[in-house]
């Protein structure tokens, strides 16, 4: 009987060790960085937009003509103003057609 509770203490042991181990290697995991984003008028092609789309459209996917000025497409934050199109820059606000 004495073998028996050896190997059982052994066995919790060791199932207790291999769970502080996984605990530890789970909290150095890194966390999930999160991109800001913003979103960027006139920069989208036709039917690519994300929302907004002006009068006679709905939301995402229904903008008439390619980088339509009150079209917007999300982008990562401060990079709007950075976009070249045909059209000249993207714009943080709706622009006039």
């Amino acid at each position: 009987m004495n073998a028996r509770n050896l190997a059982t203490v052994a066995v919790s042991l060791s199932a207790l060790v291999a769970g502080v181990a996984l605990a530890q290697s789970s909290s150095q995991m890194p966390e999930k960085k999160t991109t800001a984003i913003e979103k960027c008028y006139g920069v989208s092609k036709a039917g690519q937009n994300d929302c907004k789309a002006g009068a006679g459209t709905t939301c995402a996917g229904t903008s008439k003509m390619d980088y339509q000025a009150n079209a917007w497409k999300n982008v990562p934050a401060g990079t709007c103003a950075t976009i070249k199109t045909p059209n000249g820059m993207g714009s943080l606000m709706p622009m006039k057609s």
